[in-house]
């Protein structure tokens, strides 16, 4: 059956469920709903001001052990803090729920027993995927006996639906993150054994649309973001940059570019996209989101896993390898260079005109957002590892950071926040 006549015959059979899911609340500056935030960009609320201090001894509001181990960052609704994670002992793969204020864990709901794989890069983890949360339920995709499913859970952990959307096949691991858009939870599982992208409807799971996609290894996850004069649907990867419809799945354009592997999630100043990938080259773009097809601009700079910013034209990033670059984005000259340290793979959050950025070794960075020269304004350091991307919300930071208790690996959440 094509995809257009799914979705036709979707809207005609049940109608009252896609328009009674398609209302999500008015979520606050002090929600962070789901990857990369309320605009799915890395950008906070400027209105705040979180700590550019911190340790162990400093700032810190709250610490609580996470268990098992994972890379998704922080879920914040109301009062409660979503997190994934996985415990390769138990071979369990759960969401968690924490007191927003306290830390105190209030459920913890197992969403697999068993079916975990052995294969992947040994910085994987089975549960790399940031939760989504509409205000009613809770998305999370996890990789189990060889397939991709999204499971949604209510915000008590029962759990309510479940959707298998792919057969995958574990190359380097899986980290794509659910998004939400009107009624439709949307998911992505790019995989050499052929992927696809799908949206789902948030309340029952039902597939009311779903692309294929080729059979290429692929992590980003599914961004919507208004470029040209339209909400779209981008997806990086796969030697291809793609923008669509989310409502409906339909190809609005696509071109040969980006390269085969990429991680990062896209960024716009509302007419370019940016594209960045690390496999099998070097490679960054950024491209016309019209239909055109331009590319504008392209360097072979590795910004593979952290994703960008882009404030006021001008684009922030951190490469893997540990350079903080500032990029006008409608030429791609380069305006600046900064060295911090260390390997990056957590992505850079703007608030105001500071970026915070945390490098693998639990080393946190916070720096000037200015196109005219590189400011560090501040260095942290906070456990022995950090791969989960903070989540910064009502002036506090929530970190995922792992730390050696008694000789063993422990996660812990911490909040911080000036004291």
């Amino acid at each position: 059956m094509s995809r257009t006549l799914l979705v036709c015959l979707t809207l005609l059979l049940c109608p009252s469920a896609i328009l009674s899911a398609a209302n999500l609340p008015q979520f606050k500056s002090s929600d962070w709903p789901w990857w990369r935030g309320l605009h799915r960009n890395g950008v906070a609320s400027a209105r705040q001001n979180p700590p550019v201090k911190w340790s162990e001894t400093e700032n810190i509001i709250w610490k609580s052990p996470v268990p098992g181990r994972g890379y998704g960052s922080p879920t914040v609704y109301n009062d409660k803090i979503f997190l994934a994670s996985a415990d390769t002992e138990q071979e369990t793969q759960f969401v968690l729920c924490y007191d927003r204020q306290t830390g105190k864990q209030l459920w913890k709901t197992d969403v697999f027993k068993g079916g975990l794989s052995t294969k992947g890069n040994k910085k994987s983890t089975h549960a790399s995927s940031t939760v989504a949360c509409d205000g009613e339920r809770v998305f999370i995709n996890f990789i189990n006996n060889g397939a991709a499913y999204t499971t949604a859970l209510s915000l008590d952990g029962k759990q309510l639906w479940q959707t298998k959307i792919t057969d995958y096949i574990i190359h380097q691991g899986y980290g794509s993150s659910p998004a939400i858009y009107g009624p439709l939870v949307i998911v992505s599982a790019d995989n050499k054994g052929g992927g696809a992208i799908a949206g789902l409807n948030r309340t029952d799971g039902k597939i009311i649309w779903k692309n294929e996609r080729p059979k290429t290894p692929n992590y980003p996850s599914p961004i919507i973001l208004k470029v040209a004069g339209k909400e779209q649907l981008l997806m990086t990867g796969c030697n291809l940059v793609t923008g669509m419809d989310p409502l409906t799945g339909k190809i609005l354009w696509e071109i040969d570019g980006a390269t085969t592997e990429c991680v990062t999630s896209t960024v716009s100043n509302g007419e370019l996209i940016l594209t960045s990938g690390g496999y099998p080259k070097n490679h960054m773009s950024a491209v016309k989101a019209d239909g055109s097809g331009e590319v504008v601009w392209e360097n072979s700079t590795r910004v593979y896993v952290p994703s960008m910013l882009v404030m006021d034209d001008y684009i922030y990033s951190v490469t893997d390898n540990g350079v903080a670059i500032c990029w006008d984005i409608k030429t791609g000259k380069e305006r600046w260079k900064g060295r911090l340290a260390g390997t990056f793979s957590s992505s850079p959050v703007l608030v105001g005109t500071r970026i915070y950025v945390t490098n693998e070794a639990g080393e946190s960075f916070v720096f000037r957002a200015n196109p005219d020269k590189f400011t560090l304004i501040a260095e942290n350091k906070l456990g022995s590892e950090v791969f989960a991307t903070p989540t910064i919300v009502d002036s506090r930071i929530f970190m995922r950071v792992t730390e050696e208790v008694d000789g063993k690996r422990q996660e812990m959440l911490y909040c911080i926040g000036r004291k």
